[in-house]
């Protein structure tokens, strides 16, 4: 538009105002955030679906996915409140903008997982729709698989299975997860837990679901994990699978992997660690209890690396665990075969007794002593077996 004013006789063009820049309206994000958590409160799919932008396809399909996920996981316990705005509003309005969202899995979870997620938020009528979510930059936050699209969902007595829509394994992962009850509860009768498994579509998306750095599972089958944020210790824990690893593994190694996370979940091994070595031989030790594997399989590893680099010092330690450390299985066969030689020399229960007395705060060395050899003799023992039967 040109203005023209009349002065002393004589026109001026006056220069045209600058449109005014979009901005972001913390109110009108709010707002929808509210209709989301109401819509998903109400069970109504049609609420959540025009959240969905004008012109945003992905957006509209994203909301009724999320609307199936709602009934199929039976959500409860869900909030969502506006933080604050991330990076800059673009020219068509949109914007991104990080909200704390609670979410519970009815007769799953007795607390709420509650973690920061990034919203894009677009121009929608007087106000703002919903874009879709992302996993936000900031250290902490975490993408959940729910807000990620439709998913395929399957039950079991107190088991529950969530795979991203477009894999059709369920039925595989439930199974596994069912047996691996059976098999831990032939070490530890007693355990009575509602179990959850969550599989991403890859390991990129497990990461953005953990709120993991880039890579950082990328070589792991599984891990069992707070649902929310890590500082969240009363917050629920779910076995996260690792769709590029597990579906290479035979049915006897997934089925190893899945009992394995199933021995922390029943150990509460988020919130009672124990001694590396420790943790992961007595998880292991039980996933492998009836499988007869041979000691080529479940120690090659350890026994080659011992091999190559030297038999090892000392029992694994955090450091050996870490998820992009060389040799993981092997440290993983090596912490095995130190829980194998006390049940070898004391019995099961043995084992089960110092894994439970150093989940309550004992010294590990302590909780050895009360049963029979200490760190030292074991070690001793334990350096000696990953020699292996020719040296």
């Amino acid at each position: 538009m040109v203005v023209v004013l009349t002065r002393d006789g004589r026109q001026e063009v006056a220069p045209p105002r600058p449109a005014e820049a979009p901005r972001a309206s913390p109110a009108e994000a709010a707002a929808a955030l509210a209709a989301f958590v109401d819509a998903i409160d109400t069970r109504d799919r049609a609420a959540l679906e025009q959240l969905a932008p004008p012109d945003v396809a992905s957006a509209e399909r994203l909301l009724a996915g999320i609307s199936v996920n709602v009934h199929s996981l039976d959500l409860t316990s869900v909030t969502a409140r506006y933080v604050d705005q991330a990076g800059t509003v673009s020219p068509d309005g949109s914007w991104t903008g990080v909200a704390e969202l609670t979410w519970r899995l009815r007769g799953y979870d007795d607390e709420p997982a509650r973690s920061d997620v990034a919203v894009r938020f677009a121009p929608h009528g007087e106000g703002l729709g919903i874009a879709g979510f992302e996993a936000p930059t900031a250290d902490g936050g975490r993408l959940p698989l729910w807000l990620r699209g439709r998913m395929s969902v399957a039950r079991a007595d107190d088991v529950l299975v969530a795979v991203d829509g477009g894999r059709r394994d369920v039925q595989d992962v439930l199974d596994r997860a069912v047996r691996g009850i059976e098999v831990v509860r032939r070490v530890m009768p007693g355990w009575s837990t509602p179990v959850v498994v969550e599989v991403p579509a890859s390991a990129a998306e497990l990461d953005e679901t953990l709120g993991a750095e880039p890579g950082t599972y990328a070589g792991i089958a599984a891990v069992t994990a707070p649902v929310g944020r890590a500082s969240e210790v009363e917050g629920p824990v779910h076995v996260f699978v690792n769709p590029d690893v597990s579906e290479g593994l035979r049915r006897v190694g997934a089925q190893v992997v899945m009992s394995h996370e199933l021995v922390h979940v029943a150990t509460d091994a988020v919130r009672r660690p124990v001694e590396p070595w420790l943790l992961e031989g007595f998880a292991d030790y039980v996933a492998l209890r009836d499988t007869r594997l041979p000691d080529r399989v479940t120690l090659g590893r350890a026994i080659e690396a011992a091999r190559r680099d030297g038999i090892p010092e000392a029992l694994p330690t955090a450091a050996d665990f870490d998820t992009r450390a060389s040799d993981l299985q092997a440290r993983y066969e090596e912490a095995w075969l130190a829980c194998r030689i006390i049940a070898e020399r004391l019995g099961e229960q043995k084992v089960l007794d110092v894994y439970l007395a150093a989940s309550r705060g004992v010294a590990v060395d302590r909780a050895l002593r009360r049963v029979g050899p200490t760190v030292r003799v074991l070690t001793a023992e334990w350096r000696d077996r990953l020699r292996g039967p020719d040296r």
